[in-house]
């Protein structure tokens, strides 16, 4: 089964389960994102911005370092309470030595803490780099950072029962809009994926595709 395919039935599952108010507002909040007029993500021929951020053992990653290696394939995500976010990095996870033996590396990002994020790394048995981007350094970098609006804060604490908070042990509510970069040696975008609704997310052969190119 395809990603998309996968998302798309965790998408019937989702609406089927919560109450018509909070699909509402969640689906106005991709509304809003994608009529706003604004350009998410930096783009495809710009330089990827370096960052440094901890991996869920506590030990940093920098990204420009990693590249040194090969080319970094680089997703945010929104966290570990996500089911989107588990079906992707979990589809990640099955070609991550097709990744590899392209002579890349796979590197996510949440803005959830290290402990959350070492969890979420042993429950889903991942093998590739995940970071703790906690106060949304590296989304802001990359132009994909937004605070959660007050609306959503108030469906995901009352109705959802998820406090980000709580997850990205900061009082700020923010998150990622779910992207894709994939970054070539000399740190250049050769291919940005960036997308409002968090219920698609680039497709895994795509990003073979995309390797195959460098």
């Amino acid at each position: 089964m395809l990603l998309h395919e996968m998302l798309e039935e965790a998408k019937k599952q989702f609406v089927a389960k919560v109450p018509a108010d909070v699909h509402t507002e969640i689906f106005r909040l991709i509304r809003e994102q994608q009529q706003a007029g604004i350009v998410y993500g930096l783009q495809e021929g710009q330089q990827a911005k370096d960052f440094t951020l901890n991996n869920s053992a506590g030990v940093p990653v920098n990204l420009f370092e990693r590249l040194s290696s090969g080319p970094v394939v680089l997703t945010f995500y929104r966290g570990s309470w996500c089911p989107f976010c588990n079906i992707q990095l979990r589809a990640y996870q099955a070609i991550l030595p097709e990744i590899e033996a392209l002579g890349g590396q796979l590197i996510a990002l949440s803005p959830q803490s290290p402990d959350n994020t070492l969890s979420q790394q042993e429950k889903e048995a991942l093998r590739f780099q995940v970071l703790s981007d906690t106060n949304g350094l590296a989304a802001g970098l990359y132009h994909v950072l937004f605070d959660v609006p007050s609306y959503i804060q108030e469906v995901m604490t009352n109705k959802l029962k998820r406090n980000l908070a709580d997850y990205n042990a900061t009082d700020r509510w923010i998150l990622p809009i779910p992207s894709t970069f994939i970054i070539d040696k000399s740190g250049i975008i050769r291919s940005a994926y960036v997308n409002p609704d968090f219920m698609q997310r680039l497709e895994p052969q795509d990003i073979l595709d995309q390797l195959k190119k460098l």
